[in-house]
């Protein structure tokens, strides 16, 4: 009998420290449920705070769109603005003495072999940035802008055609004026030329800045130096691996570029911008 309650006793013990531990792991429950609430809150003002930022991402996407169409617009008015100007390179300094325009009038001229009629006129001409010490390397560009565009076709025909032109065995570019934007990817088109040349690509470069090319009588547009890269560097990938290239197939549609149709004949002006001197003049 003694034993008995002995071991009712132990078995008590233990009932009483079972409940301890109950009591224990309760109250650890009741702290864990608290931090998951408040993990839960915290993780709702995420969700709140993503998708506030994801509205925000694209509100500044759509902003962005409409930023790059405004700027594409503001360079092509200014590329408007400015296609009666043209730009003479390599006059040198303090040539043309204190009347730009007068200047222009007569050596135009002479330079072009064009006879012009009426007269040569001009809205406003200067040379273009600060003066430059006289035996300076390179003298500062004249910008004239003509009043006739029929007169400043003229003139720029002749320079595609037949410049570089000789001025006191000086050699004188005129060019068309662009802008910045319009400038740059010219270069960066320009800068391409080696490429094109080594895959035997005929190319001409437009106004303001559109690269044609062709091979094989399969022709394409590019309006972004990037694009055309990319293109030239996918084919010449095609021609190290020994596979023919695909002329037929739109690669740049693959990348959501899709090139525009071939200029109509008679409507461009095509260079080879190989022996341009307006080329020449912007790498």
């Amino acid at each position: 009998m003694g034993r008995i309650l002995q071991e009712i006793t132990a078995v008590s013990r233990r009932i009483e420290g079972m409940d301890a531990s109950i009591s224990s792991l309760t109250l650890e429950t009741k702290s864990i449920r608290t931090d998951i609430a408040g993990f839960h809150s915290r993780v709702m003002e995420l969700e709140s705070g993503v998708e506030t930022l994801e509205t925000h991402m694209s509100t500044i996407q759509d902003r962005d769109q409409d930023l790059s169409y405004l700027q594409s617009k503001v360079t092509d008015l200014e590329d408007r603005s400015r296609r009666d100007d043209i730009c003479l390179l390599g006059i040198p300094e303090n040539e043309e003495g204190t009347d730009v325009q007068t200047f222009l009038s007569s050596t135009i001229p002479k330079l072009t072999s064009l006879a012009f009629e009426p007269p040569l006129e001009f809205q406003r001409a200067h040379r273009v940035g600060p003066k430059r010490q006289d035996g300076a390397r390179r003298p500062r560009p004249i910008i004239a802008c003509l009043l006739h565009h029929s007169q400043t076709h003229q003139i720029l025909q002749a320079a595609r055609t037949h410049g570089p032109f000789r001025m006191d065995k000086l050699e004188v570019h005129i060019t068309a004026d662009y802008s910045k934007d319009t400038t740059e990817r010219r270069k960066a088109f320009l800068s391409l030329r080696p490429q094109l040349h080594q895959l035997e690509v005929k190319y001409g470069l437009f106004d303001p800045a559109r690269m044609w090319i062709t091979k094989n009588g399969i022709s394409r547009d590019f309006y972004n130096p990037e694009d055309l890269r990319l293109f030239l560097d996918s084919l010449q990938t095609q021609i190290k691996q020994a596979t023919a290239p695909n002329w037929s197939q739109d690669t740049m549609d693959e990348d959501g570029h899709a090139p525009s149709p071939r200029p109509e004949k008679g409507n461009t002006e095509r260079h080879d911008l190989a022996t341009c001197p307006r080329g020449r003049e912007l790498e």
